[in-house]
């Protein structure tokens, strides 16, 4: 397949489009070309992997997608929104409110107990505290956790931390869901219950771009982008998806 990737959806459902897009780290008296003109789209409610060796650009992609670092060239427009060239208050701005993120490491914060951590990103969002709580609590039932609310991260599971990590990631309703390699740190039994969370969001109509190594977990997505040298390689439709 060509650079220039075909969704699976109507145009009018893209809610990531990426125009022409590159990134470059420039060192001491060179430039590292890590994505070299990318056009893609990802589309409202899709469930896509994003694989390839270390090196391939997959995590670059990923941070860009994240508004965590901007293209060198090219253009990012996130719900149609041009994103590219903001300014950081802006794009922190987005990023806070229209994007949920998972780590493999969970990232949660070893001083606050599990409510906490899940009201951390409605706080920076300047959500009363009543209400803060009350979404928290709701998301926590929602993971399983209603009867850990007190608990801190040390006393949780690898696969109870990855469920307030979720829980975190849904708190302000995010437009995509972004997981780097969320089982990496997981048993496989909690592995398999993280994805078929997963699962269940994405049929709830929820867009989630995942990265991974594993062609189990890629398996279970609409779509597999393959990346090789910072460019689509290919990818792959799998059948009996709208």
């Amino acid at each position: 397949m060509n650079q220039q990737a075909s969704g699976i959806n109507s145009s009018s459902d893209v809610v990531v489009r990426f125009e022409d897009l590159c990134k470059s780290y420039f060192l001491a008296h060179s430039e590292l070309q890590v994505l070299r003109g990318i056009n893609l789209d990802f589309h409202r409610g899709e469930y896509v992997s994003i694989m390839g060796p270390s090196g391939s650009g997959k995590s670059t992609l990923l941070n860009l997608l994240g508004c965590l670092d901007r293209p060198t060239a090219g253009r990012y427009l996130l719900d149609g929104l041009d994103i590219s060239e903001m300014d950081d208050d802006t794009l922190s701005s987005i990023r806070g409110r229209r994007i949920g993120f998972i780590f493999q490491s969970f990232n949660l914060i070893p001083q606050l107990n599990i409510i906490e951590n899940i009201e951390v990103s409605l706080y920076y969002q300047q959500v009363h505290k009543i209400q803060r709580r009350q979404r928290a609590e709701e998301l926590a039932n929602r993971v399983g956790l209603g009867d850990r609310l007190k608990h801190r991260p040390s006393e949780l599971s690898g696969g109870q931390q990855q469920r307030v990590a979720i829980a975190r990631a849904l708190a302000n309703d995010p437009l995509i869901l972004l997981a780097d390699e969320p089982t990496g740190n997981l048993d496989s039994k909690s592995g398999r219950e993280i994805l078929d969370m997963l699962d269940e969001l994405h049929s709830g109509g929820k867009t989630i771009i995942v990265v991974t190594h594993d062609p189990n977990i890629a398996s279970r997505t609409q779509r597999s982008i393959h990346m090789l040298d910072g460019m689509i390689e290919r990818q792959e439709i799998r059948g009996g998806q709208s």
